[in-house]
């Protein structure tokens, strides 16, 4: 195994899954608010509403194409990176896969389509139906994607027969009890994306004192959003972490660099990780506060790395099955503490906005703008989680990330289509700042 192939093949999966999920991430929310917006409009009337769901709708294009492109390139990269993983369970994988596109994608794109160039030549109701199509289509996309991925974390409805991974029950596939936390947990927290981003857009023009009348109330809308998709993405997040005691109780005791097994076990609020000698050279924690987290008991056991280390070494063979755990451990406090920030951020905007005008808090909306990058990148902690804390495999308990590489593509040709996405994402970046950059300048209705 070429190893210098394999980590840039990781770091470059990586890197195009996370660039495509920050679009993703704003436009599964971001739907269901145009579409809210524009029902209101269907509804009472008022033209404010209208305005604004076009407004935010142009900003949405934006998005949703440059996501749609990005997606497609992670795709290829199944057949070429790695083959030896499309091969193996390529017949478990690729249903869900093509369900998103033959359902969700074809109906979104049509939909999508009719809604842009429409909105003339439609009634109100037809016009407001293709924006609803669009956000289900959106989020029902979501589900299949991450049907996939949960098959990843924790295999279902599958055999192996005749050295590789054959599909036998789909049912199971889709009811698959990590695909419902992990589908909640990421649905939630695009709405927290989504609602950030409207609230700091709002913030920037009242800061400029243009549209105020829109922007006042959108901005109270885009904290909402952001208050409950925070509050509840914090809920589904715990019973999530429950789950992966039961199903994946490695990535849970890395994440919270838990050591040994320990009854109770205490959570861990800080440390110093020595991974080489499995142990921590200094913690600050919680007594019984894993326990109480992990299984809602203040005695109850949580098995420790190096038991699950000698568990599986004993199950699977002889290896290194411990996760990267200081990336872990503070990826997670680092998407909990942007979580608490978000919070606080948003309860104190929609306490000062009833008040008196947001405008006259200039200091508060300086903040809302300038905090728009936390919910992003507390998207891409949470998925460095999922994705790093399953590690060494790419399936989990069936296939390595080791044995999934492609056996013929060397590691110079990683490295220049690496580089070359690089620079095709850095130039779609920049053309969809511009794009974005020219919505903001022209503002609602144009001016």
């Amino acid at each position: 195994m070429d190893t210098t192939a394999l980590t840039l093949a990781r770091l470059q999966f990586g890197f195009t899954l996370t660039y495509h999920f920050w679009f993703v991430a704003l436009t599964l929310g971001l739907s269901v608010i145009i579409a809210w917006q524009q029902a209101r409009h269907v509804r009472a009337g008022d033209p404010d509403d209208l305005v604004m769901a076009r407004f935010w709708g142009r900003l949405f294009l934006v998005n949703y194409a440059v996501g749609i492109a990005t997606g497609l390139v992670n795709e290829f990269q199944f057949g070429m990176n790695w083959a030896e993983y499309s091969r193996y369970v390529g017949s478990v994988f690729g249903p869900p896969l093509a369900f998103e596109a033959l359902t969700a994608f074809f109906v979104g794109s049509v939909a999508i389509g009719v809604w842009a160039y429409g909105g003339d030549k439609l009634s109100p109701a037809a016009h407001l139906a293709m924006i609803v199509l669009v956000a289900l289509a959106a989020n029902y996309s979501a589900f299949w994607i991450l049907a996939a991925n949960a098959f990843m974390q924790h295999p279902a409805g599958h055999a192996v027969a005749g050295g590789r991974v054959e599909l036998t029950d789909l049912a199971a596939v889709i009811l698959n009890p990590y695909l419902f936390h992990q589908y909640t947990h990421t649905i939630l927290a695009a709405f927290a994306v989504a609602g950030h981003f409207v609230a700091a857009v709002s913030a920037w023009y009242l800061l400029r004192r243009r549209h105020v009348r829109l922007f006042r109330r959108a901005y109270v809308q885009g904290l909402w959003c952001l208050l409950a998709a925070t509050a509840l993405v914090t809920v589904s997040g715990h019973f999530y972490g429950r789950h992966l005691a039961a199903v994946q109780p490695m990535k849970l005791a890395a994440a919270e660099a838990h050591w040994e097994t320990a009854a109770p076990a205490p959570f861990v609020v800080a440390a110093g990780i020595d991974r080489q000698n499995r142990r921590n050279t200094w913690q600050l924690a919680l007594p019984a506060g894993l326990s109480l987290m992990a299984r809602h008991s203040l005695a109850a056991p949580v098995a420790g790395i190096n038991d699950l280390q000698a568990e599986y070494a004993g199950r699977y063979g002889p290896g290194d099955y411990i996760p990267a755990v200081p990336v872990l451990f503070w990826s997670f406090r680092f998407m909990v503490g942007c979580s608490l920030l978000l919070l606080v951020l948003a309860a104190a905007g929609l306490r000062h906005a009833r008040r008196g005008p947001a405008e006259d808090r200039p200091a508060l909306l300086r903040a809302v703008l300038w905090t728009l990058p936390l919910p992003y990148l507390s998207v891409a902690a949470g998925w460095t989680i999922a994705e790093m804390g399953r590690q060494p495999w790419a399936v989990y308990g069936l296939l390595l990330t080791a044995d999934s590489l492609s056996r013929v593509v060397p590691a110079a040709s990683v490295r220049a289509s690496l580089l070359a996405y690089a620079i095709v994402y850095t130039a779609v970046v920049l053309a969809a700042a511009h794009s974005a950059r020219r919505i903001l300048r022209d503002g609602p209705g144009g001016g």
